[in-house]
């Protein structure tokens, strides 16, 4: 299958752009090709053309965007990956940004200049017809993660005594109706919601009819600060496929989109799981210095917690001196404690940011992780023994280290799921630490187990 400019293949079969697709549009900015680059460039999904920027280098990525001019399509600036958005829209002159805003949704427009500085955003919209500068300004008033950030300003709102033919007219000859949209909002004179009418029942209704009787009042509106977290689950709770935003005074203000959501989904998600792993704001398009910034102090953090695990060893010098095997068994205990950790956890983390976890069920929650780390310790310690006794003919041996199999394990699940909960409870994200609290906790009371029974029985 050939891809939309008819020569090369566009994406392989797992979805990524292809090398002989990429080296052809190199080659022909390489060459100052500017048909070549136009005939493989503006065809392109806007999706395609931000993955096609993010493979450039920085330079090629201005001078791509400059080849293509007026043709460039603004769509895919939102698309960008953070830092390559924010290089770019760096390298584009503040006339060619402000063009490009006028051609995307508000959501988007408010996404492309929310991380810009002050002086820049004032700069870019300056540029803007007044009407549209005036409803950025607003947007971006508006907490950050907010709904108020993420909500589209176009929308269609119509009083309760029309009938349906006139809201049909009206959207037949108006020409600032949104690109899409799923459902009319009713409101009264001065704007407060009243309800919603949904597309399909507009059209199957008779022209005489009258929007405040087939106006669905069974609606949830979201408060314009409301973090876009609790956004999605409530497009998740409700199978929303839009809901109407509306102020303290509850005043229509703007709608969000399912589409919308599902971008809150995806960058909530990846969040979580790069601060788990602590390369919060990290993504491959970074320069070496940037992620080598990124991933110090975490790095630092988990040096300070081995140093501590070590210091524990240390107090049994003694005693691994005096049986070597120690030494070798000591990793297993503190490996296996560390992964079990590791994944009560991830369940509890992700069981906070779902609100599947909280007050209501936490003593539930915290007793089934003991009971799960208590019988899993069980199991890895009769295994264990068997491997000691099989690997160093030592009864003993094995008893001690299945005993401190046992205490770890059980250790890892309660400090997997308490340490979430302790962080939750003090208003930090549990995502970001957790890791290295729970390491600690596992390496430190797997080695002082293993190594303090060693010394009181084996020594």
């Amino acid at each position: 299958m050939q891809d939309a400019a008819g020569e090369v293949e566009l994406r392989d079969d797992e979805g990524g752009i292809r090398s002989e697709f990429l080296h052809a549009v190199v080659a022909a900015l390489d060459e100052s090709d500017a048909a070549k680059v136009r005939e493989l460039a503006l065809p392109l999904h806007e999706a395609d053309l931000a993955d096609l920027i993010e493979l450039l280098r920085p330079e090629q990525r201005g001078e791509l965007i400059t080849t293509l001019g007026k043709d460039f399509d603004a769509a895919a600036l939102p698309e960008l990956d953070e830092s390559v958005r924010d290089q770019v829209l760096e390298d584009m002159p503040a006339e060619q940004v402000a063009e490009a805003l006028q051609q995307l949704d508000s959501d988007d427009a408010v996404y492309l200049l929310e991380d810009l500085d002050k002086e820049e955003q004032s700069d870019i919209l300056a540029k803007l017809p007044h009407f549209e500068r005036i409803a950025l300004e607003r947007s971006l008033e508006y907490p950050e993660d907010s709904a108020g950030r993420i909500m589209q300003t176009d929308l269609i709102a119509v009083p309760p005594f029309w009938s349906v033919g006139q809201a049909i007219d009206y959207m037949r000859e108006a020409d600032d109706l949104p690109d899409r949209f799923y459902e009319l909002f009713v409101v009264d004179p001065a704007y407060h919601l009243l309800g919603s009418v949904a597309l399909n029942h507009l059209l199957r209704s008779k022209r005489p009819t009258t929007i405040d009787s087939i106006t669905d009042r069974d609606i949830h509106p979201i408060p314009v600060e409301s973090d876009q977290e609790a956004v999605a689950r409530q497009f998740e709770r409700y199978n929303l496929t839009s809901a109407p935003v509306i102020d303290d005074d509850g005043r229509l203000v703007g709608v969000i989109t399912a589409d919308d959501v599902v971008e809150v989904v995806q960058e909530e998600a990846s969040e979580d799981i790069l601060r788990m792993g602590g390369v919060a704001g990290e993504s491959v398009s970074d320069s070496v210095w940037q992620t080598t910034r990124l991933r110090f102090t975490w790095l630092l953090a988990n040096l300070v917690t081995a140093i501590l695990a070590s210091v524990v060893i240390s107090l049994f010098e003694a005693t691994i001196e005096q049986m070597v095997a120690l030494a070798v068994l000591m990793p297993i205990v503190a490996s296996m404690g560390g992964n079990a950790g590791t994944q009560t956890m991830t369940v509890a983390v992700r069981a906070l940011a779902m609100q599947d976890l909280g007050p209501a069920n936490a003593v539930r929650v915290i007793l089934r992780e003991s009971a799960v780390g208590i019988l899993n310790g069980l199991l890895f310690a009769a295994i264990m023994a068997a491997i000691a006794f099989y690997w160093f003919g030592s009864g003993q041996l094995g008893v001690v280290i299945g005993v401190a199999m046992i205490v770890n394990l059980f250790a890892a699940a309660l400090a997997g799921i308490l340490i979430p909960l302790g962080l939750e409870e003090l208003g930090l994200d549990p995502a970001i630490a957790s890791g290295v609290f729970v390491t600690t906790v596992t390496d430190v009371v797997g080695f002082f187990a293993f190594l303090g029974l060693a010394a009181l029985w084996l020594v």
